[in-house]
Protein backbone atom coordinates (compact mmCIF):
# COMPACT_ATOMS: atom_id res chain seq x y z
CA UNK A 1 0.00 0.00 0.00
CA UNK A 2 1.43 3.51 -0.80
CA UNK A 3 2.35 5.98 1.93
CA UNK A 4 -0.81 7.47 3.33
CA UNK A 5 0.27 11.26 3.45
CA UNK A 6 -1.47 13.64 5.08
CA UNK A 7 -3.20 14.85 2.04
CA UNK A 8 -4.92 11.85 1.67
CA UNK A 9 -6.59 11.80 5.25
CA UNK A 10 -7.90 15.40 4.22
CA UNK A 11 -9.11 14.02 0.91
CA UNK A 12 -11.00 10.84 3.23
CA UNK A 13 -12.13 13.54 5.72
CA UNK A 14 -13.62 16.30 2.71
CA UNK A 15 -15.21 13.45 0.92
CA UNK A 16 -16.77 11.70 4.05
CA UNK A 17 -17.87 14.60 5.30
CA UNK A 18 -19.48 16.28 2.06
CA UNK A 19 -21.58 13.08 1.59
CA UNK A 20 -22.97 13.16 4.95
CA UNK A 21 -23.90 16.84 4.14
CA UNK A 22 -25.25 16.39 1.34
CA UNK A 23 -27.31 13.36 2.46
CA UNK A 24 -28.31 14.65 5.68
CA UNK A 25 -29.86 17.59 3.78
CA UNK A 26 -31.35 14.77 0.83
CA UNK A 27 -32.89 12.86 3.42
CA UNK A 28 -34.73 15.67 5.18
CA UNK A 29 -36.31 16.45 2.03
CA UNK A 30 -37.30 13.10 0.92
CA UNK A 31 -38.14 11.98 4.53
CA UNK A 32 -40.26 14.60 5.69
CA UNK A 33 -43.53 13.81 3.12
CA UNK A 34 -42.90 10.48 3.63
CA UNK A 35 -42.78 10.53 7.54
CA UNK A 36 -45.82 12.76 7.04
CA UNK A 37 -47.48 10.83 4.92
CA UNK A 38 -46.81 7.03 7.02
CA UNK A 39 -47.86 9.24 10.38
CA UNK A 40 -51.54 10.73 8.30
CA UNK A 41 -52.18 7.53 6.13
CA UNK A 42 -54.70 4.88 6.90
CA UNK A 43 -53.89 3.04 3.69
CA UNK A 44 -53.15 -0.82 3.89
CA UNK A 45 -49.88 0.12 2.09
CA UNK A 46 -48.64 2.23 5.28
CA UNK A 47 -47.47 -1.76 6.49
CA UNK A 48 -45.50 -2.42 3.48
CA UNK A 49 -43.82 0.93 3.36
CA UNK A 50 -43.24 0.96 7.11
CA UNK A 51 -40.97 -2.34 6.33
CA UNK A 52 -39.47 -0.48 3.45
CA UNK A 53 -37.92 1.62 5.00
CA UNK A 54 -37.11 0.14 8.32
CA UNK A 55 -35.35 -2.50 5.68
CA UNK A 56 -32.16 -1.12 5.90
CA UNK A 57 -31.93 -1.57 9.89
CA UNK A 58 -32.24 -5.43 9.50
CA UNK A 59 -30.21 -5.78 6.40
CA UNK A 60 -26.99 -6.62 6.01
CA UNK A 61 -25.29 -3.42 4.34
CA UNK A 62 -23.14 -5.32 1.75
CA UNK A 63 -26.74 -6.65 0.53
CA UNK A 64 -28.07 -3.71 -0.17
CA UNK A 65 -25.31 -2.29 -1.51
CA UNK A 66 -25.47 -5.47 -4.01
CA UNK A 67 -28.80 -4.92 -5.12
CA UNK A 68 -27.96 -1.25 -5.68
CA UNK A 69 -24.92 -1.88 -7.48
CA UNK A 70 -26.74 -4.17 -10.09
CA UNK A 71 -29.81 -1.56 -10.28
CA UNK A 72 -27.73 1.47 -11.02
CA UNK A 73 -25.37 -0.94 -13.20
CA UNK A 74 -25.00 -0.98 -16.88
CA UNK A 75 -27.50 -3.45 -17.22
CA UNK A 76 -30.08 -2.26 -14.20
CA UNK A 77 -33.39 -0.35 -14.64
CA UNK A 78 -31.60 2.60 -13.07
CA UNK A 79 -28.54 2.46 -15.13
CA UNK A 80 -30.49 2.04 -18.36
CA UNK A 81 -32.86 5.60 -17.40
CA UNK A 82 -29.04 7.72 -16.47
CA UNK A 83 -27.44 6.42 -19.40
CA UNK A 84 -30.79 7.70 -21.86
CA UNK A 85 -30.50 10.83 -19.95
CA UNK A 86 -26.45 10.54 -21.15
CA UNK A 87 -25.34 10.71 -17.27
CA UNK A 88 -23.70 7.34 -17.74
CA UNK A 89 -23.62 4.58 -14.73
CA UNK A 90 -23.53 5.86 -10.92
CA UNK A 91 -21.98 2.93 -9.65
CA UNK A 92 -17.65 4.16 -8.48
CA UNK A 93 -19.16 7.62 -8.47
CA UNK A 94 -19.81 10.04 -5.96
CA UNK A 95 -23.45 10.27 -6.83
CA UNK A 96 -23.32 6.59 -6.72
CA UNK A 97 -21.95 6.86 -3.25
CA UNK A 98 -24.89 9.86 -2.51
CA UNK A 99 -27.73 7.63 -3.53
CA UNK A 100 -26.90 4.49 -1.57
CA UNK A 101 -26.55 6.59 1.62
CA UNK A 102 -29.84 8.00 0.93
CA UNK A 103 -31.30 4.36 1.01
CA UNK A 104 -28.75 3.35 3.55
CA UNK A 105 -29.67 5.99 6.09
CA UNK A 106 -33.04 6.71 5.47
CA UNK A 107 -34.95 4.56 7.94
CA UNK A 108 -32.99 7.08 10.88
CA UNK A 109 -34.66 10.26 9.57
CA UNK A 110 -38.09 8.79 8.70
CA UNK A 111 -38.70 7.24 11.82
CA UNK A 112 -38.18 9.85 14.20
CA UNK A 113 -39.99 12.02 11.89
CA UNK A 114 -42.69 9.86 11.59
CA UNK A 115 -43.10 9.25 15.40
CA UNK A 116 -42.94 13.05 16.43
CA UNK A 117 -45.63 13.43 13.52
CA UNK A 118 -47.82 11.01 15.32
CA UNK A 119 -47.30 12.52 18.52
CA UNK A 120 -48.33 15.82 17.15
CA UNK A 121 -52.18 14.80 17.22
CA UNK A 122 -55.05 16.33 15.49
CA UNK A 123 -55.26 19.73 17.78
CA UNK A 124 -52.73 21.88 16.39
CA UNK A 125 -53.95 21.41 13.04
CA UNK A 126 -57.54 21.95 13.51
CA UNK A 127 -56.47 25.05 15.32
CA UNK A 128 -54.53 25.90 11.81
CA UNK A 129 -57.04 24.99 9.93
CA UNK A 130 -60.36 27.04 11.53
CA UNK A 131 -57.97 30.76 11.41
CA UNK A 132 -57.54 29.38 7.42
CA UNK A 133 -53.89 28.68 7.45
CA UNK A 134 -52.52 27.22 3.63
CA UNK A 135 -50.89 23.86 4.44
CA UNK A 136 -47.62 25.57 3.90
CA UNK A 137 -47.57 27.62 6.57
CA UNK A 138 -49.37 25.08 8.74
CA UNK A 139 -46.48 23.19 8.54
CA UNK A 140 -43.62 26.20 9.62
CA UNK A 141 -45.74 27.54 11.98
CA UNK A 142 -47.63 24.62 13.57
CA UNK A 143 -45.45 21.51 12.64
CA UNK A 144 -42.45 22.53 12.39
CA UNK A 145 -41.57 24.05 15.75
CA UNK A 146 -43.40 21.48 17.73
CA UNK A 147 -41.60 18.83 16.07
CA UNK A 148 -38.18 20.84 16.49
CA UNK A 149 -36.35 18.07 18.65
CA UNK A 150 -37.65 15.05 16.07
CA UNK A 151 -35.90 16.95 13.52
CA UNK A 152 -32.48 17.88 15.15
CA UNK A 153 -32.19 13.92 16.02
CA UNK A 154 -32.89 13.07 12.56
CA UNK A 155 -30.82 15.61 11.37
CA UNK A 156 -27.54 14.17 13.59
CA UNK A 157 -28.34 10.66 13.28
CA UNK A 158 -28.35 10.59 9.50
CA UNK A 159 -25.56 12.52 9.50
CA UNK A 160 -23.39 10.22 11.58
CA UNK A 161 -24.64 7.01 10.68
CA UNK A 162 -23.59 8.44 7.07
CA UNK A 163 -20.40 8.67 8.26
CA UNK A 164 -19.99 5.39 9.57
CA UNK A 165 -20.87 4.10 6.24
CA UNK A 166 -18.51 1.19 5.19
CA UNK A 167 -20.34 -2.11 3.31
CA UNK A 168 -22.74 -0.06 0.94
CA UNK A 169 -20.01 2.29 0.47
CA UNK A 170 -17.57 -0.33 -0.27
CA UNK A 171 -20.04 -2.24 -2.63
CA UNK A 172 -21.47 1.08 -4.39
CA UNK A 173 -17.73 3.18 -5.06
CA UNK A 174 -15.08 0.74 -4.41
CA UNK A 175 -11.92 2.65 -3.37
CA UNK A 176 -10.90 5.18 -5.67
CA UNK A 177 -8.84 8.11 -3.84
CA UNK A 178 -10.29 11.15 -4.02
CA UNK A 179 -13.63 10.07 -5.16
CA UNK A 180 -14.84 7.42 -2.93
CA UNK A 181 -12.51 6.09 -0.59
CA UNK A 182 -14.49 7.67 2.64
CA UNK A 183 -12.82 7.47 6.00
CA UNK A 184 -14.37 3.77 6.75
CA UNK A 185 -12.77 2.39 3.39
CA UNK A 186 -9.75 4.07 4.76
CA UNK A 187 -9.51 2.77 7.64
CA UNK A 188 -10.08 -1.08 6.29
CA UNK A 189 -7.26 -0.36 3.89
CA UNK A 190 -5.28 0.39 6.97
CA UNK A 191 -6.57 -2.81 8.32
CA UNK A 192 -5.54 -4.89 5.16
CA UNK A 193 -2.14 -3.43 4.98
CA UNK A 194 -1.68 -4.36 8.51
CA UNK A 195 -1.01 -0.78 9.10
CA UNK A 196 -2.46 -1.00 13.19
CA UNK A 197 -1.17 1.81 14.27
CA UNK A 198 -2.77 4.33 11.83
CA UNK A 199 -5.99 2.16 11.98
CA UNK A 200 -6.21 2.81 15.41
CA UNK A 201 -5.81 6.31 15.28
CA UNK A 202 -8.60 6.77 12.71
CA UNK A 203 -10.76 4.45 14.80
CA UNK A 204 -10.03 6.26 17.76
CA UNK A 205 -10.84 9.75 15.86
CA UNK A 206 -14.45 8.37 14.49
CA UNK A 207 -15.03 6.40 17.72
CA UNK A 208 -14.69 10.10 19.16
CA UNK A 209 -16.86 11.97 16.68
CA UNK A 210 -19.22 9.83 17.05
CA UNK A 211 -19.53 9.78 20.83
CA UNK A 212 -19.55 13.83 20.99
CA UNK A 213 -22.11 13.66 18.19
CA UNK A 214 -24.58 11.11 20.16
CA UNK A 215 -23.92 13.63 23.32
CA UNK A 216 -24.48 16.90 22.07
CA UNK A 217 -27.75 15.04 20.77
CA UNK A 218 -28.97 13.44 24.03
CA UNK A 219 -27.93 16.58 25.47
CA UNK A 220 -30.09 19.23 23.42
CA UNK A 221 -32.67 16.63 23.09
CA UNK A 222 -32.88 16.48 27.28
CA UNK A 223 -32.61 20.19 27.60
CA UNK A 224 -35.80 20.54 25.18
CA UNK A 225 -37.75 18.69 27.15
CA UNK A 226 -37.46 20.24 30.40
CA UNK A 227 -40.90 22.03 31.04
CA UNK A 228 -39.27 25.21 31.59
CA UNK A 229 -37.35 25.34 28.37
CA UNK A 230 -40.55 24.15 26.78
CA UNK A 231 -42.33 27.26 28.25
CA UNK A 232 -39.64 29.62 27.15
Amino acid sequence: MPEVTPAVYGDAIALTLKLAGLTTVLLLLVGTPLAWWLARTRSWLKGPASALVALPIVLPPTVIGFYLLVAMGPNGPVGHVTQALGLGVLPFTFAGLLVGSVFYSLPFVVQPLQNAFEALGERPLEAAATLRASPLDTFFSVVFPMTRPAYLTATVMGFAHTVGEFGVVLMIGGNIPGKTRVLSVQLYDHVEALEYTQAHWLAAGMVLFSFGVLLVLYTLTSSGRRPGAQRQ
